[in-house]
């Protein structure tokens, strides 16, 4: 869907994030950038002992054509790429600022993990309390137009007068179903698992029933959760948390 970023402000700043930044710029710009360099000027050095070693004649217009075409090919890259890069900028930042508002609840005994590793997605968010455990997805859409709104009606929902080519509530309802499947294999207990879609930046609109899966802002989540009956104890928090900080950390380490 194209059309303006619905983030009226940028997310804060992440522990390290400067760190991060300068370890771009060092791989990036310090290092890349020579040894691109170093490799052209290899590669033409190359053609150059190549054609007096064999004496052949040059061929400026047959190099001509395959530089054209090159170029021509960086260029539609380049295209490519900056709108798949944006667009993933745009789908970092809306997950940012979810998270930051989701770290409040920490204060109040909450444990909130980001970007759990599933099979063959990511869960962005998961937060578990004695109010109940929420797999959270987070959609930030471009909106067409400024006072664009979603619309949900029980379990379906149109964004901006649409229906979306990809069911938000049947994904996050996936996503539910292996974490719950997660949880009951590592700690031999069954636990009910709430879907959630954010919209950061859109108005959401309920009309009638809720469905089971809550669809909101980012910013009334931590009200709805603190607001729900307790549904585990602390202990059962602490398992949760557990096994799920212990699954992250495996999947971390065989990906190093």
């Amino acid at each position: 869907m194209s059309g303006q970023s619905p983030l009226k402000e940028k997310p804060l700043r992440l522990p390290g994030e400067s760190v991060d930044r300068e370890i771009d710029h060092w791989i990036n710009d310090d290092f890349l950038g020579p040894v691109i360099g170093a490799g052209s000027f290899c590669l033409i050095a190359f053609l150059e002992w190549y054609g007096y070693l064999t004496q052949s004649p040059r061929r400026p217009y047959l190099f001509t054509v395959v530089a054209a075409v090159a170029l021509a090919y960086a260029g539609w890259r380049f295209f490519v790429v900056r709108r798949k890069v944006g667009n993933l900028r745009q789908g970092r930042d809306g997950e940012r600022v979810v998270g930051q508002f989701l770290e409040r609840l920490r204060a109040v005994g909450g444990q909130v993990f980001h970007d759990i590793p599933g099979d063959g997605f990511n869960l962005d968010h998961v937060v578990i309390s004695t109010h109940g455990i929420y797999a959270i997805e987070t959609k930030t859409w471009s909106k067409p137009w400024p006072h664009a709104r979603v619309v949900v009606d029980g379990d379906t929902l149109t964004v901006a007068g649409e229906v979306p080519d990809r069911n938000p509530i049947g994904q996050v309802s996936s996503c539910v179903r292996w974490l719950e499947r997660q949880l009951k294999e590592s700690t031999g207990k069954k636990f009910f698992v709430r879907g959630v879609v954010v919209f950061p930046g859109w108005f959401v609109e309920q009309r009638g029933s809720r469905g089971e899966v809550w669809v909101l802002e980012p910013k009334a989540l931590p009200a709805f959760i603190e607001k729900a009956p307790e549904m585990i104890g602390p202990s059962d928090v602490a398992l949760v948390a557990f096994h799920l900080s212990r699954y992250v950390r495996s999947g971390v380490e065989k990906a190093a």
